[in-house]
C-alpha cells in the first residue's frame, strides 16, 4: 500500500522560508512522477513543481525562481523549499505521485493528506 506524509506546513510572514517535507512508504523500485501541488480556498487544485520520472525537475510559473523541488537518492523522501514566500502562496499542499512520465492534477494515482502554509505579515 502505498503512503505519502506532508510535514512543514506552518504560518510564516513573507520572504521567511519553509521547507516542506513528503516521506513515502510501498512504493516500489520502480520510476514515477513526484512532486507538490496546492490548492487555496475557491480554487482549482494546481501544480507546484514536480519530477517527471526521468527526474527532470518542472515548476508551475507562480513559483519559479522563488521554490525549489529537492529529494533523496533513495527518490522516497521529497522537499519542497518555499525560499522567498509571498501571501499568494497561501495554501494546502498536496505531495503526490504517479506512474505516468509526468505527474498532473488529473492523472496522479497517490495523494497525501496535505500540510497548510499561511503566508502572512
Amino acid at each position: 500500500q502505498v503512503r505519502l506524509m506532508e510535514s512543514g506546513g506552518d504560518s510564516v510572514q513573507p520572504g521567511k522560508p519553509l521547507r516542506l517535507t513528503c516521506t513515502t512508504s510501498g512504493l516500489t523500485d520502480r520510476l514515477y512522477c513526484m512532486g507538490w501541488f496546492r490548492q487555496a480556498p475557491g480554487k482549482e487544485r494546481e501544480e507546484v513543481a514536480t519530477f517527471e520520472n526521468t527526474g527532470r525537475r518542472i515548476y508551475g510559473d507562480a513559483v519559479k525562481g522563488r521554490f525549489t523541488l529537492s529529494r533523496e537518492n533513495t527518490r522516497k523522501t521529497l522537499f519542497l523549499d518555499l525560499d522567498n514566500p509571498i501571501p499568494d502562496d497561501t495554501a494546502l499542499y498536496f505531495c503526490a505521485a504517479g506512474r505516468s512520465r509526468t505527474c498532473s492534477a488529473t492523472n496522479v494515482d497517490w495523494w497525501g493528506q496535505g500540510t497548510q502554509v499561511t503566508v502572512s505579515s
